[in-house]
């Protein structure tokens, strides 16, 4: 069952002695509905077509509007496009391309490249978001990379589902995460300023520790940590003491199973994503059951516009990916159970992550007041950690009136939070270069 960003449980637990089967049972249950699919939509198309008699009546509109809801919430939905092809610098709209600029067998690493003078590019901070790898796909925080886009180089991580992963590419775990982002800060150089959103906060605060303990010369310049578990026992919410709660052994035999044939992933242990989307659905289920009967009524009244935009938000949310079980229990087991980076125990590779000795790296948190996943107090934990960054070069801020995805997107991110950071960036980029004068 979901932890966290990975979401609450279903109301019901599911047995431990259907894990193992239960991923091959709901591939069957996918197959056995592709015919009433396939009619559902030849349905729709000719209940819409205007030969037909009945397609301007109440009754036509009803039967498409009803097929096509069957279909929607029955098909299972792929990898959502980041559509982000313009964006607007210094007054004028310019192109924008996306390009992998590093890869490995969980992740990629995007480039959204501005069509722009090399001149004005080379004066804006260089930015490596790192996505949640907690169910959905990157392009969640589609509308951050927006934000970021007119002042700033984008680079954002593009987390693998695991389902697609040969088994034998091999395993990864919390201690691959870290290694992951110390090598794409390392592919990026120095002069890089790191952005967590959410559940990475931990893999990264950890990375750049580990980096500054090894006094790696491509440390980050700032590090960015929204809404992150760095400490859970601080205001803790009910995804939180669940965790504590069940153990982590509870997880291990209810939630984990095996990719079925025929996935590229076959025989890969996973934490699946439409195990994960049902946690997702069941945090908020009468406001989804009421959107989909809004579907219904705006669909046979016409709204084109209501539409669209119930159809634009549930094609990435129902899009989910599946998660290696080692690092979904590894997390869930450290971050949420044992509290192992606050209580000074995390390790990365059998050495002792010390945030302690983060020196170089600028520090900024930042909390949503109506934050229920990851409570007030935890992403500012980081700061009691990292006792060795002057106040001077650290700062924490509290968005009124949002809660966890207000924290990253929406019209508050765009407004009140995006130019904060985008500040707090320049401001670290002139002090990394006395740092650096003085080595």
């Amino acid at each position: 069952m979901p932890i966290g960003e990975f979401g609450r449980p279903p109301a019901s637990d599911v047995s431990p002695a259907l894990t193992t089967p239960m991923y091959w049972m709901y591939e069957m249950g996918q197959a056995s509905l592709n015919p009433a699919r396939a009619l559902a939509d030849m349905t729709k198309l000719w209940f819409e077509n205007p030969l037909n008699m009945l397609a301007n009546t109440s009754v036509g509109k009803s039967v498409a509007a009803g097929c096509e809801l069957f279909e929607r919430t029955t098909r299972r939905y792929g990898k959502p496009e980041w559509g982000l092809h313009d964006t607007e610098v210094d007054g004028v709209r310019v192109p924008v391309d996306v390009h992998v600029v590093w890869e490995k067998p969980f992740c990629r690493l995007l480039y959204f490249h501005r069509h722009m003078s090399e001149q004005v590019r080379v004066t804006q901070p260089r930015v490596l978001i790192v996505a949640p790898m907690s169910g959905h796909y990157a392009t969640l925080l589609r509308g951050t990379v927006e934000a970021f886009l007119p002042g700033h180089e984008v680079y954002i991580t593009d987390w693998a589902d695991a389902r697609m992963v040969p088994l034998a590419e091999g395993r990864f775990d919390l201690d691959d995460y870290v290694d992951y982002v110390i090598d794409m800060l390392r592919t990026l150089g120095g002069n890089t300023h790191v952005v967590a959103v959410c559940q990475p906060s931990v893999p990264v605060l950890s990375a750049v520790s580990v980096m500054e303990a090894e006094r790696n010369p491509y440390f980050p310049t700032s590090m960015t940590l929204m809404g992150g578990p760095i400490d859970t026992r601080r205001s803790p919410t009910g995804v939180n003491e669940l965790a504590e709660k069940k153990g982590i052994n509870w997880f291990r035999s209810h939630v984990i199973t095996k990719v079925p044939f025929p996935h590229p992933g076959f025989m890969r242990n996973v934490y699946p994503g439409f195990l994960q989307l049902s946690g997702f659905m069941s945090m908020n289920l009468d406001r989804h059951v009421d959107a989909h009967k809004d579907l219904f009524a705006n669909l046979v009244k016409g709204d084109g516009d209501r539409v669209d935009k119930h159809i634009e938000f549930y094609d990435e949310y129902l899009a989910v990916m599946d998660l290696t079980a080692e690092f979904y229990l590894q997390t869930v087991d450290q971050v949420f159970i044992k509290h192992a980076l606050p209580k000074g125990q995390m390790r990365h590779r059998g050495k002792l992550v010390e945030p302690s000795k983060i020196t170089r790296v600028a520090l900024m948190t930042v909390e949503g007041e109506k934050d229920d996943i990851s409570g007030l107090g935890q992403t500012e934990a980081t700061h009691d950690l990292c006792t060795a960054i002057p106040d001077q070069r650290r700062m924490h801020y509290v968005q009124k009136d949002v809660g966890h995805y207000g924290v990253f997107n929406g019209t508050r991110f765009k407004s009140e939070i995006l130019p904060r950071i985008s500040n707090f960036m320049q401001n670290s980029a002139q002090s990394r270069l006395s740092l650096v004068a003085a080595e």
